[in-house]
């Protein structure tokens, strides 16, 4: 229900009002996802340094009063009863990319040292090989190079007490720890664009860069081939004819989705409008009747956010020339639904794009195995070496 600039200037209004004009504060509001939304980074030391900023207690309150009070004086919606937050420490929110920590890589350290048929000894031996200080008291404590502080046997668990190394080098007991997959960059295995190894050298790289980018060439060829052969292209007439066709699917699929996302948005503004004008007018009309003025005032600030709804909404109307005429619910639901359908048609826009810069890009590198310059094309400018 609002545009990107609007929830800028929103979010630049409440840090104002939040920080009082006292703190330097950043405002930026994400235009990439389904729902516009900004992010307030406010500095904590004030602009004269004398002062800093506190976030008291009940601060989330305040928060969402000084929003609701500006959505409503721009005539937006505002969660009337929000629903209890339930957030994610940091450590959740990492999830599987949270990296080991030094626990983590001592155990590590001690499966890979553990040799089914060797000595205790022995492993103490491969373990300082491997760069870990052991020390020696009640019980035994290990450092890895690099880690501040020493870590105890029974921190680490009970398959890594001094019996249980005993019984997995005796090969008693076999320990299976989870290790978690390693995901290759999606981006790995896509095609990339030749080097231009003569306007490299031109610009002054060493005969060095032109040894790495000939090897680097070779191998995108033989990436470039083998997605050829898999596409089933045998021709450069049906590379060519593929490349096109990709490009056109993308475009289409593109602005159309576009189109539909306007429209979807519109709708859902349209539908806003009517449901606050609805339940506003009844409230307006019992204003418009009162003939005094202080109880007319008193009126109009006890149904501050009805009245404010109406009036935002009536504005819009008269911007979309709709001033005698509204579509019904109904008919706006039916319509919402039939472009909702007909975007799950367009199928996954990001696949699709994905397609015509593959394409392009082995079009373009098979132009430069026969010699020819390729055509200038604004999805590979990016790709550009």
């Amino acid at each position: 229900e609002i545009d990107p600039q609007t929830a800028n200037r929103i979010g630049y209004e409440l840090a104002l009002k939040l920080s009082r004009g006292k703190h330097a504060f950043v405002c930026c509001t994400h235009v990439d996802k389904n729902h516009t939304h900004s992010h307030i980074v406010i500095n904590s030391t004030s602009l004269d340094c004398t002062r800093k900023f506190r976030n008291f207690k009940g601060s989330s309150f305040a928060v969402r009063k000084i929003s609701d009070m500006l959505c409503l004086e721009n005539g937006l919606s505002i969660i009337e009863k929000p629903k209890p937050a339930h957030g994610k420490n940091y450590g959740q929110w990492l999830g599987d990319g949270k990296p080991k920590t030094r626990r983590d890589q001592l155990r590590d350290v001690i499966d890979e040292c553990i040799v089914v048929g060797r000595s205790p000894i022995d492993f103490f031996a491969t373990m300082k090989r491997a760069g870990a200080e052991i020390k020696d008291g009640k019980q035994f404590a290990f450092r890895l190079k690099g880690s501040k502080k020493f870590f105890r046997q029974d921190t680490l668990g009970d398959d890594y007490s001094m019996e249980a190394i005993r019984e997995r080098l005796a090969g008693r007991c076999v320990v299976e720890r989870i290790v978690k997959a390693t995901v290759p960059p999606t981006g790995s295995t896509r095609l990339k664009l030749l080097i231009d190894i003569e306007a490299k050298m031109k610009q002054g790289c060493g005969e060095g860069f032109r040894q790495y980018a000939t090897i680097i060439n070779v191998k995108e060829m033989a990436k470039t081939l083998i997605f050829l052969k898999e596409n089933g292209v045998g021709t450069y007439e049906e590379l060519v004819k593929k490349d096109n066709a990709a490009s056109a699917d993308y475009h289409r699929a593109n602005e159309r989705r576009k189109e539909i996302d306007a429209r979807l948005a519109a709708i859902t503004e349209l539908q806003k409008h009517i449901g606050n004008y609805g339940k506003g007018q009844a409230v307006h009309k019992e204003y418009r009747a009162i003939k005094k003025p202080k109880k007319a005032q008193a009126f109009y600030e006890e149904h501050r956010a009805a009245l404010t709804l109406r009036s935002a909404a009536k504005k819009y109307f008269d911007a979309q020339g709709l001033e005698k005429t509204l579509p019904s619910i109904n008919a706006l639901k039916q319509e919402y639904a039939t472009l909702l359908a007909e975007r799950k048609t367009l199928g996954n826009i990001k696949r699709k794009r994905d397609d015509m810069i593959d394409w392009a890009r082995a079009k373009n590198n098979v132009d430069r195995i026969l010699g020819e310059p390729p055509a200038p094309r604004k999805t590979l400018d990016r790709d550009a070496r």
